[in-house]
């Protein structure tokens, strides 16, 4: 199964970049630069999606005490980490380009830059406490249930108040204002990082399921050996 999502996000990652740079067509105020935005949304749309299996898998482990729900909550957390970091990365460069700065202390940003340092906390706390532990779990899942709080608030921050960000230009009351090229663009693309991120999740998920199997057999040969 892996192996065959892997091979369909290199397909489809191969035609959002044919879509991206030789037929959406070039945007007449930004021109070039605008490029980034076709990878700029769906990293973002992805960090909403890794942070909200977070939360999925937080609930499931605190009601039920199985570990296939905190292997879940972990292993998003940490590719919803990684593409935050990417969000961040191509906002700056994004930024640069049209604002002429690399960053600016806007309510978008900065509620982006809060998800960011919440769940690298989140990350920290398992590392420190010890990443299979029971405790760290629990403790883990209290905070990737309160986290999640940031996420719509980062969402929603271009509509509560004033900021650098354009009014959201596809989930508009009015409809999108995006022309049909740019959109079907921005489809294929969120699409295509939609099963990236379902392909590097079960692939995170395996390693982390293979982690605990050790663990819990290393424990058992030492109790047995005690």
């Amino acid at each position: 199964m892996n192996t065959r999502l892997g091979w369909l996000t290199g397909i489809l990652m191969a035609c959002s970049l044919y879509a991206i740079f030789l037929y959406a067509p070039v945007e007449r105020t930004q021109g070039p630069p605008q490029k980034i935005f076709y990878f700029h949304v769906p990293l973002a749309w992805v960090a909403y999606l890794a942070f909200f299996c977070t939360l999925v898998g937080s609930v499931g482990y605190l009601r039920t005490g199985k570990t296939r729900w905190d292997v879940l909550a972990y292993s998003a957390a940490e590719v919803g980490v990684v593409f935050t970091t990417l969000v961040l990365i191509s906002g700056s460069i994004w930024g640069k380009t049209i604002w002429g700065a690399w960053w600016a202390w806007d309510a978008r940003l900065t509620s982006t830059l809060v998800m960011w340092f919440i769940y690298v906390a989140y990350l920290l706390l398992r590392s420190s406490i010890g990443r299979t532990t029971v405790r760290a779990a629990r403790y883990a899942a209290v905070l990737g249930i309160v986290g999640f709080i940031d996420v719509p608030i980062v969402h929603m921050s271009v509509t509560w108040w004033r900021t650098l960000h354009p009014q959201p230009t596809v989930a508009n009351p009015a409809g999108p204002t995006l022309p049909p090229a740019m959109l079907a663009t921005l489809v294929l693309c969120l699409v295509t990082f939609t099963v990236l991120f379902v392909w590097l999740l079960r692939e995170r998920m395996a390693v982390e399921s293979l982690r605990h199997e050790i663990e819990d057999l290393a424990a058992g040969i030492i109790e047995a050996a005690a």
